[in-house]
């Protein structure tokens, strides 16, 4: 046998195999899929009267003024048109290649064919023209409201972000080359790594982000020592071991958010921003909260406040055998913290000397961009989802986040998983995302229904713990830390929430990036900057116009706000020592194990 001969035998066995892959691959597929419940219709789009008007409003604007709609279609057909016309010239004149591409820049385009090219820039400067089209046709819709406008902006930037030819294999530069080099090997990868997800969400469709293998809790991210030194069927209080030789007397509690899991805050000694806490002196406890399932359906916002905030306080303040703490509130805690300072206010409370808010909402008046998630369809869906589970699972709320950055979180990771093969890459971020929580029915309905959609707490007043309070009932001198391109709480909503509190010493931080890694970012990295200006009053825009830019990291200047409310040096305290016994080493078993197997 010649080696030529050798060579397609062996291109025949391999071909055969992987026909043998694919055929067993397929019936896993279909077993998986089988699995799958139907999904509440209410939760997986948007009412269909939302384009049922905008198509309304469409053609009773075409009516009154024909030219408008006129000379948008001529203006599509026209690109289109003349696009075509030139693909064809250059064909013509015997090239094999590509007219004219003055198109932007795009992320999902990268590959020169998009460019060079006939058939694949064809189908790519068609398929931008007719995005323009579309999203030109919603635009200038007039008579619709401007809430109703955003919502229907951004769920026709889904589909058309759906429908780009980067997501089908046939269309797909990047795939169809891999796949001729591996002679097909990458779409039985491509397919296996398909099947994996399947059948590890029951049925759904969820891409893996991230290398499941790659990290474990307390081994590889979450690694910086304390100990559990409390624990109630709400969390476990973590105390941090002490790395200086003194520590500043008055203790800090951080309250991270219960949607996600704490350890965003310690994935790595390098960008830990626990880490970095213990290391400038102070004794920190962080709250890690339970994993809430069915048997915490009549959990609400006021069971956070009281059996966590309140208890945690004063856990932490009987351990140091202090009057006061300082306090971090992160997220939906900073707005449920924002809520504790406000009860604490009412009751005559002095347990908390200051208060740090990262990324906050408590004016829920301009919701930001996940505001077109919050109408009544789908907290209408959310709610009757509550009352038949229990709880909301933490797969609606991580699709909900993702789909915010869909070419990111979703089309890019499935492109490269189930098109070109690849494994899902070993990256902590990605890990701790995918890493989610459920969230207790009666308290989301409530956070839904009272300061999201309604706005009581900035508005009006919210009842918590039997008080009615208004945001103007924060009074402790605080700092909040907002981020530029937060798409999930936005700067501006976050800045006007912190302007209406009552406090009368007010610091506002403006960092750089979203809303993690304007957050996580540690000053070694010397990469996001930051504003800063006066006290947080008048408009957003105003107040960001005559701040002042830092380069680096925001962390070292809160700190020295911190630290001028943290009280003298004391020697450090190690956890388990004063009257509260170590239960378990840092993280502790609610950030890695169900609510059963923690309680047990």
């Amino acid at each position: 046998m010649t080696t030529s001969e050798y060579e397609e035998d062996q291109k025949v066995e391999r071909m055969k195999a992987n026909m043998a892959r694919v055929e067993e691959l397929t019936q896993r597929l279909t077993e998986a899929l089988a699995q799958r419940e139907i999904p509440r219709p209410s939760l997986q789009a948007p009412d269909s009267g939302l384009f049922l008007h905008a198509a309304t409003a469409y053609w009773t604007e075409m009516f009154k003024h024909p030219s408008k709609a006129l000379e948008q279609q001529l203006d599509y057909w026209g690109k289109a048109l003349k696009h075509h016309v030139e693909a064809q010239e250059v064909l013509r004149s015997g090239k094999i290649a590509a007219p004219e591409d003055s198109t932007a820049d795009d992320r999902r385009f990268s590959n020169p064919l998009w460019k060079t090219h006939p058939y694949f820039n064809y189908i790519k400067q068609q398929y931008l023209i007719a995005t323009e089209a579309m999203n030109e046709a919603v635009d200038s819709l007039e008579s619709i409201p401007d809430r109703e406008k955003r919502r229907l902006q951004y769920f026709t930037q889904q589909i058309v972000d759906m429908m780009a030819p980067t997501n089908f294999l046939a269309t797909n530069p990047d795939a169809l080359m891999k796949a001729v080099e591996t002679e097909g090997e990458s779409l039985v990868r491509g397919l296996e790594n398909l099947v994996r997800d399947v059948e590890a969400n029951k049925g759904e469709l969820q891409v893996t982000l991230a290398d499941r293998d790659a990290f474990k809790v307390g081994d590889n991210i979450a690694t910086t020592p304390g100990k559990v030194v409390f624990r109630n069927r709400m969390f476990e209080l973590i105390q941090y071991t002490p790395t200086t030789e003194t520590v500043c007397r008055t203790p800090l509690v951080i309250f991270p958010p219960w949607i996600n899991k704490f350890y965003i805050m310690d994935l790595k000694p390098q960008n830990s921003l626990i880490k970095w806490i213990v290391d400038q002196g102070y004794t920190l406890f962080v709250v890690s909260w339970v994993n809430p399932d069915a048997d915490y359906a009549d959990v609400g916002m006021d069971t956070y406040v009281e059996e966590g905030y309140l208890e945690a306080i004063r856990v932490a303040r009987e351990i140091t055998d202090e009057k006061q703490v300082n306090v971090i509130g992160y997220c939906i805690a900073g707005t449920t913290l924002a809520l504790t300072l406000a009860l604490m206010h009412k009751r005559k409370d002095k347990s908390v000397r200051s208060a740090t808010f990262f990324t906050t909402l408590t004016d829920f008046s301009d919701q930001g961009e996940v505001g077109v998630f919050l109408e009544d369809d789908f907290v209408d869906g959310i709610e009757a989802e509550c009352s038949d589970k229990g709880y909301l699972d933490s797969g609606f709320m991580s699709r909900t986040f993702s789909f915010l950055r869909s070419n990111d979180l979703v089309y890019g990771p499935a492109i490269r998983s189930y098109m070109m093969g690849e494994a899902p890459p070993a990256f902590d971020l990605l890990y701790w995302n995918g890493d989610g929580t459920n969230l207790p029915g009666r308290m989301c309905v409530e956070y839904l229904r009272g300061l999201c959609q309604n706005d009581r707490f900035a508005a009006d007043t919210f009842r918590i713990c039997g008080e009615d309070v208004n945001i103007s009932d924060v009074r402790h001198p605080l700092c909040a830390t907002a981020c530029e391109t937060d798409h999930i709480a936005a700067w501006r909503s976050s800045f006007r929430g912190i302007s209406k509190m009552g406090s009368r010493n007010k610091t506002f931080i403006l960092s750089q990036s979203g809303h993690i890694a304007g957050i996580i970012n540690p000053p070694s990295k010397k990469k996001y900057g930051h504003y800063t200006g006066v006290e947080p009053a008048g408009t957003p825009e105003e107040w960001q116009e005559a701040a002042e830019f830092h380069e680096g990291s925001w962390w070292p200047r809160w700190e020295a706000w911190l630290r001028k409310r943290s009280g003298a040096q004391v020697e450090p305290r190690i956890p388990g020592d004063s009257g509260y016994e170590a239960l378990a080493d840092a993280p502790g078993t609610y950030v890695v194990s169900s609510k059963n197997d923690a309680m047990s």
